[in-house]
């Protein structure tokens, strides 16, 4: 047997990374199932928008805050100098995950924007038809010192997306970036951009502080609620939170980092009665899992029992509130498959689960975690995979496509 320097490995991968190869086994598994037969709808899938950061910050209509931005990226520095704040991971398991780091010399064809290159190439290798694609360091945008930096960059990297991917891509879609720590930002966020082209509802990044029941945001869930659009929470982690500092290591942080916001905001719109107040608003919580919900469930429950005169706008317990909303499925714990089911159960995951696969990201769900469940069935199966999602965006695929929803 030769013996092979890691570093020599490496310089082959690098030589030879091609998403189209790096998912051949994704693509396998997508014609052996038959994906071609319905529709596959991806909720939540990222791009690395720095990698465009020269592009978006063009978008930007302050030229003081454009400076700013420009010099700091100019001298290496896209985390932690003006331009995103920094946060400490480990999201490529030190460094064994290379399509983070070689993804920028994937070479594409200069007829399309890079980003529609590479976002088809994962896609038509997955079997998927339709894609919400979301940013990926910009998740931690919303822990930026300075709001009004938030809100250019928010806007620019919107207005940006709009442009040069979702209008000339109908395959990918996108729930547009609210800078929320700016209330009357995000109301003309919304009145910008409903209507543009692949916008099928917005986002707010969950790693913040700004209470979701605050009297400042009612505008802005209503002017949704009046366009149809859904209101996602996407989460991610802040290892500077004081409670994130007690823990040494990163697989600490992202295990309960990524569900912990979202936790917080939803105890918050639920117990302060938004589901009654805008009934017709579609919520999405994104990316932290399935395992916390049967949790909040019963927590809540059984604290509303004991004192439901400090909740008075409910009408019903918490949980039927939880179970009528809706949730991305990645990454989906799939440790115990009886708990699994149970939670399946308990947030009527046929009708309110959507499939994610949070491609690139190292711990990305292809669709046949959800296929090969054992306790779906053939209709639930692709309500999940991609039924639910085009009933709640209203998607258009080809005819074929659109007659296999259940």
């Amino acid at each position: 047997m030769v013996d092979i320097p890691l570093s020599d490995f490496r310089k082959m991968a690098i030589e030879e990374f091609d998403t189209s190869k790096l998912l051949k086994h994704a693509a396998q598994q997508a014609s052996e199932r038959g994906y071609d037969k319905f529709p596959i709808v991806d909720v939540d899938s990222h791009h690395y928008e720095l990698e465009s950061l020269g592009e978006i910050l063009e978008y930007m209509d302050d030229p003081v805050a454009q400076q700013l931005a420009m010099s700091a990226t100019q001298s290496g520095g896209f985390k932690g100098t003006g331009v995103l704040p920094g946060g400490i991971g480990y999201q490529d398991v030190g460094g064994r995950v290379l399509r983070y780091s070689v993804r920028k010399l994937e070479k594409v064809g200069a007829e399309v924007h890079r980003d529609i290159s590479l976002t088809r190439r994962w896609m038509d290798a997955m079997g998927t038809d339709v894609a919400v694609i979301f940013p990926s360091p910009m998740l931690q945008l919303g822990l930026h010192p300075q709001v009004e930096m938030e809100v250019a960059l928010a806007r620019a990297y919107n207005r940006w997306l709009v442009e040069k991917v979702l209008a000339n891509e109908p395959r990918i879609r996108s729930m547009l970036y609210l800078p929320f720590n700016d209330p009357a930002a995000s109301f003309r966020m919304v009145q910008e951009f409903a209507g543009k082209p692949g916008v099928v509802g917005f986002m707010v990044t969950a790693a913040r502080y700004r209470p979701v029941h605050h009297n400042d945001y009612m505008k802005t869930y209503a002017l949704l609620e009046e366009h149809g659009l859904p209101l996602a929470f996407h989460a991610a982690y802040n290892w500077n939170d004081q409670s994130m500092t007690l823990l040494n290591r990163f697989i600490s942080v992202h295990a309960l980092g990524f569900v912990f916001h979202n936790m917080i905001h939803m105890t918050n719109w639920i117990i302060n009665g938004l589901p009654e107040r805008f009934p017709k608003l579609k919520v999405i919580w994104i990316e932290s899992g399935l395992a916390w919900l049967p949790f909040m469930m019963q927590r809540f429950d059984n604290e509303y029992m004991m004192r439901s005169s400090e909740a008075p706008a409910l009408k019903r317990k918490p949980s039927e509130y939880i179970a009528d909303m809706y949730y991305t499925s990645q990454p989906m714990e799939i440790t115990d498959m009886g708990a699994l089911e149970t939670t399946f159960r308990m947030i009527k995951a046929e009708t309110q689960l959507l499939y994610s696969s949070d491609y690139p990201h190292w711990d990305f769900d292809l669709p046949s975690t959800i296929y090969d469940l054992p306790f779906l069935s053939e209709t639930a199966k692709r309500n999940i995979l991609g039924g639910n999602a085009v009933r709640l965006f209203g998607l258009d695929l080809p005819a074929g496509k659109l007659a296999k929803v259940a």
